[in-house]
């Protein structure tokens, strides 16, 4: 990978509002505006706004796409249905991850094409990965179209009365569809959409614990869509969001975050993530090992931790039991929505039932800390 940053479409908005720009995964990134928590409270009460177009996007086209990809995914791609999305991993061969990533298929029922959306950093990696792992016969066009798309989060309680007037949703083929309404679009799946003179794809996933929609535009006509969203949101109090804040809501939410929770070190079994491993569906890359470690049954398990007061675990920091390392931090904050200080952890199994007395060593002292079911943060369903 080159050590040149990239640049989203977005850089320029960004630079002129403020923003303190930060490398991350390859690319210059923002990663607050004002406050990390203004910006995760804002998400959290209206809504957050945040560039993604960093986020890569691996086009598959082609009638093998989803036979290919099955080979490549832990959860299964062939069931997917027209317009659906599902999570996954991509593992080596020992079971490691090596990527968690988005499959996406197409609305249109006479197509077999698929999007995979995958984290920043590892984009270089797992287009290599795909490439090794192709073969001339499967049928399956690839291609990266993460430069040529840009793609905007739209995240918390007012993201869909916000996003709703910007967009007109489509039916398979680019047709308009008068009757289609936003909040239709179930969790978990997507539909095309005309914005800003251009088409889009709208997508209801989100990494943040809040509900909310996904935009991919053409580069192109990034900016004029977060330019509107954020006139928009305005009165609502919608704000632009950096990197900090998606960080401390995705951890109240307890959704892991590659080169933290997750890692080739790390099966996706330990890191609570066996509902996205389909052992049964057929062969693919890690399967043999998955199972083996199933059967054996699992060393170390990915826990939640309450600290008592308010200093706040960091990445590295040592879980403590009878003054003894058992495990270590992965990801730790004083949480705006609950403050509370929490933490993600692996511990080995026998520590990981809810309600057990740990302690974290920070900068020498121990605090104590208690297991708790995941996730620290639920929204509210109306």
């Amino acid at each position: 990978m080159s050590d040149e940053l990239l640049y989203t479409p977005l850089r320029s908005w960004h630079a002129a509002h403020g923003a303190r720009l930060v490398p991350f995964g390859g690319w210059e990134m923002p990663v607050q505006y004002t406050s990390i928590v203004e910006e995760h409270t804002a998400t959290r009460t209206a809504a957050g706004l945040f560039d993604i177009s960093h986020m890569g996007r691996i086009n598959f086209v082609g009638p093998g796409a989803a036979t290919l990809l099955d080979r490549l995914l832990t959860n299964s791609v062939a069931t997917l249905k027209p317009g659906q999305i599902r999570y996954a991993l991509v593992c080596n061969e020992q079971g490691g991850v090596l990527d968690d990533v988005l499959v996406y298929r197409t609305p249109a029922s006479d197509h077999t094409d698929h999007m995979l959306v995958v984290n920043a950093s590892n984009r270089p990696k797992i287009v290599q990965w795909i490439e090794r792992h192709r073969t001339a016969g499967d049928g399956v066009e690839v291609r990266d179209m993460t430069l040529e798309l840009g793609m905007i989060a739209v995240q918390g309680p007012r993201a869909l009365e916000l996003v709703a007037p910007l967009v007109d949703l489509r039916r398979p083929g680019g047709a308009p569809d008068p009757t289609a309404t936003l909040d239709a679009v179930p969790y978990y799946y997507f539909a095309g959409v005309g914005t800003c003179g251009s088409w889009g794809i709208v997508s209801r996933t989100g990494y943040t614990g809040e509900d909310g929609v996904e935009l991919i535009v053409p580069s192109e006509k990034v900016a004029e869509l977060w330019e509107k969203l954020n006139v928009a949101g305005g009165p609502y109090g919608v704000r632009p969001c950096g990197l900090g804040a998606r960080d401390t809501l995705r951890l109240e939410a307890a959704m892991p975050l590659y080169g933290h929770e997750l890692g080739e070190d790390t099966n996706p079994l330990e890191a609570g993530l066996g509902w996205a491993v389909k052992l049964d569906k057929g062969a693919f890359i890690g399967r043999d090992a998955l199972a083996a470690a199933q059967q054996a049954g699992l060393k170390r398990r990915r826990v939640g931790l309450e600290l008592e007061g308010r200093r706040p675990a960091r990445e590295g920091y040592a879980v403590i039991h009878a003054d003894h390392a058992i495990g270590r931090v992965t990801s730790g904050t004083f949480t705006p929505t609950l403050a509370k200080s929490i933490a993600m952890a692996y511990v080995p199994a026998e520590f990981a039932q809810p309600g057990t007395q740990l302690a974290v060593d920070i900068r020498g002292q121990q605090v104590a800390a208690r297991v708790v079911k995941l996730p620290f943060y639920k929204r509210r369903k109306e």
